[in-house]
């Protein structure tokens, strides 16, 4: 064997080891920082478990009503809704638009979800009270 073949043999084996060395300095930091997301995923939820959660409705634009979701009701708006609040979640049990689209919708609970009966410019949206001065605006300013 040459003594160029070995040199480069050699430089090989490092190159290995110094792949193997890289890979798991690549790993470490992976591991790190899917730790530090889920560690932060665990106080954001602990806070939202926390929070004061209510309902906002809202009919043609305008706050109609806000009640606290540990509150268990069932509340009329005008001649066209019902909606309904048990255990922390919230439905739209009757509404008398054409589509249903609205009675139809899923039980929420979480922040930030709605229901919109657009028929009857209705809307049931869960708000937390700790996220209310931190919204950021929606729209784009021109």
């Amino acid at each position: 064997m040459s003594s160029t073949e070995m040199n480069g043999q050699k430089r090989s084996e490092r190159n290995r080891d110094r792949m193997k060395k890289n890979d798991w300095i690549l790993a470490g930091t992976v591991l790190i920082a899917a730790l530090f997301f889920l560690v932060g995923n665990c106080f954001t939820e602990r806070r939202g478990k926390d929070a004061e959660k209510y309902l906002r409705i809202k009919v043609d634009g305008e706050v109609f009503r806000e009640v606290n979701l540990e509150e268990d009701a069932e509340i009329t708006i005008g001649e066209h809704n019902r909606v309904k609040i048990q255990d922390g979640q919230v439905e739209m049990i009757w509404a008398d638009c054409p589509d249903q689209i609205c009675a139809a919708h899923p039980k929420i609970s979480k922040n930030r979800e709605s229901i919109i009966c657009l028929p009857n410019k209705v809307i049931l949206e869960i708000v937390d009270r700790a996220d209310e001065g931190s919204k950021e605006n929606d729209a784009v300013a021109g």
